[in-house]
């Protein structure tokens, strides 16, 4: 009886082990992994530097140009009020990010953690966004010009940006509020943020927030700006379409290419690599060699996109006619201005030449009387 017994309590112990190392399967795999991603805290520090300082100057520039210089304002100029809102919100905290990167400790709170990385999302899928728009906005002034003009007011395209608002809020704070970075090393002097998820929280919330804000947020305006771009492409070849008012061919095309060329290069990397990173930790893909992949690609992919708030200023001035009238406006008149000042030095130094004449002869005149 005392051998069945034991016999019978060998098998249940076994049961449990192998119960336990099924439940702990998905995070001792990923943990087995060697990870070669230290990189990142150097790469993260330099690079968010570089964005910091670059992306407040040229959006506080653009704020300027958008509010108090710009008079003319249309539907397109709506779409960038509110894309230099998303980036300067962004740039703002990045300061704090920057401390975190370079001592791998967060000292400022869990809220300030939950709010970098929800403006992060919005900042990121709000471009996107807004892009997308300004995108769709062209293309119906081009395509239908006669058609859109019921569509393409001011009205119109603040309900328009009010809807982009909800849809990014409704994807980007979930990801920050709802999510609690874990400690895999158990530090208690070490606070982390932006990082170490564990995989329950990838299966459970993650998964659904990646699928979210990639379907609403990055595939489907992909699709639009390709085709939006296309169709506009393809009107411009009609000769036809030259002679139709003021169209600049030459214009057109290149706002277009450096449209696409932003939205391709800041956004397509991030969001693929999105994508594997997230069928990684959900254990949908394995093996170390994915793993370390998907891992050293994620920080070179999220330095790309973050790198968007430099280069939408770019867009700005290359898609609306309006601001690069009010630059060289300002830009006359400060050559206008330096002009009268210039004139203005050189009438003082002739009269100032001239006084000192007339003294001089004034003191001629009594030395020889």
């Amino acid at each position: 009886k005392a051998e069945g017994y034991y016999a019978k309590t060998k098998i249940q112990m076994n049961q449990s082990i192998a119960d336990i190392m099924t439940a702990t399967e998905g995070s001792s795999n990923s943990s087995n992994c060697t990870k070669y991603d230290n990189f990142k805290y150097t790469l993260y520090t330099w690079v968010f530097s570089i964005v910091f300082i670059m992306g407040l100057i040229s959006n506080m520039a653009a704020m300027y140009i958008f509010y108090c210089t710009l008079k003319l304002r249309n539907e397109t100029t709506t779409y960038m009020m509110n894309l230099v809102v998303s980036d300067l919100l962004f740039v703002l905290t990045l300061p704090f990010r920057i401390f975190y990167f370079i001592t791998q400790n967060w000292p400022f709170g869990s809220f300030l953690c939950n709010l970098s990385v929800s403006l992060f999302y919005t900042n990121m899928y709000g471009s996107i966004l807004f892009l997308t728009c300004i995108s769709v906005d062209r293309f119906l002034a081009i395509v239908y010009p006669f058609r859109s003009r019921m569509l393409r007011t001011k009205r119109n395209a603040k309900i328009v940006c009010v809807a982009v608002w909800v849809l990014v809020l409704a994807g980007s704070l979930p990801s920050g509020f709802l999510l609690h970075p874990t400690d895999p090393n158990h530090n208690q002097t070490q606070t982390f943020c932006f990082e170490n998820f564990s995989n329950k929280q990838w299966k459970v919330h993650l998964s659904k927030v990646v699928i979210f804000i990639e379907t609403v947020g990055f595939l489907i305006p992909l699709i639009l700006n390709v085709v939006c771009s296309a169709m506009v492409l393809q009107i411009l070849r009609r000769p036809r379409t030259l002679n139709r008012g003021k169209l600049n061919k030459t214009k057109i095309l290149r706002m277009i290419v450096v449209h696409l060329f932003i939205f391709c290069f800041c956004f397509i990397p991030y969001n693929v690599n999105l994508v594997f990173y997230a069928l990684m930790r959900t254990q949908i893909l394995k093996g170390c060699s994915i793993e370390t992949v998907v891992r050293t690609i994620y920080p070179i992919a999220l330095c790309i996109a973050v790198s968007n708030c430099c280069f939408d200023p770019i867009v700005y001035y290359f898609t609306s006619e309006t601001i690069q009238n009010s630059i060289k406006r300002k830009s006359e008149y400060s050559r206008s201005y330096d002009n009268k000042f210039s004139e203005a030095l050189q009438s003082e130094s002739y009269i100032q030449q001239s006084l000192r004449t007339l003294k001089a002869k004034v003191f001629q005149n009594e030395s020889s009387v």
